[in-house]
């Protein structure tokens, strides 16, 4: 527990939600919201990219959070995005197991209205809210200098940067020392710079 914690820090908001505090919810929803997205888009594969939305996957993400909030046990700056990554991750994995089971179970492919089909039913809306999400100047800027990054220096960022891990904790999940990783952290951070600024 953090000395002297406010109502609004990580652990003041999350311990006003397991007071029976809504609104104290809705508050840590807009703070991590970004940086989940982020983390969201990079755990979907790319073939899944294309047919999971990141909004549904950081609703139900939240929504699970708010169910099993009283078991969420605050230890550092952090643990609480780490929880969400952990939770999300879950999510996706059973939504990509399902999609499976349904794509198996498929007799045949339904092709959307078109001249050549013009029975078929009417495409998905395209403009859905992580869509927006991912037009969001921000959000987007960041998305494209993280992909304008070699594989490896990506990750690093992401655990360290977004998702806020501690190095010893980064280096536990790469399977790296902490003094690799503190290198690679840099690295990452100079040739993030450079693509900002190329």
């Amino acid at each position: 527990m953090p000395a002297n914690p406010t109502p609004t820090s990580t652990f003041g908001l999350v311990e006003r939600f397991k007071s029976g505090d809504e609104e104290a919810f809705a508050q840590l929803f807009e703070k991590y919201r970004r940086r989940l997205a982020v983390l969201v888009h990079y755990k979907l594969s790319p073939e899944w990219r294309g047919t999971m939305e990141v909004d549904d996957v950081l609703q139900e993400t939240f929504f699970a959070a708010a169910q099993d909030a009283s078991r969420f046990v605050y230890r550092a700056p952090g643990s609480f995005l780490s929880w969400l990554a952990r939770i999300a991750e879950h999510i996706i994995v059973d939504e990509a197991r399902a999609r499976n089971r349904q794509k198996r179970r498929a007799e045949k492919v339904v092709r959307f209205r078109s001249e050549s089909n013009p029975a078929g039913p009417e495409p998905a809306d395209s403009n859905t809210p992580s869509r927006l999400l991912a037009q969001e100047e921000s959000v987007r800027a960041l998305l494209e200098r993280l992909n304008a990054l070699p594989a490896n220096y990506r990750d690093v960022i992401l655990l360290a940067k977004v998702e806020g891990l501690t190095t010893q904790e980064t280096a536990e999940r790469l399977g790296k020392t902490r003094e690799a990783v503190a290198v690679l952290l840099h690295r990452a951070i100079e040739k993030f710079r450079e693509v900002a600024n190329g």
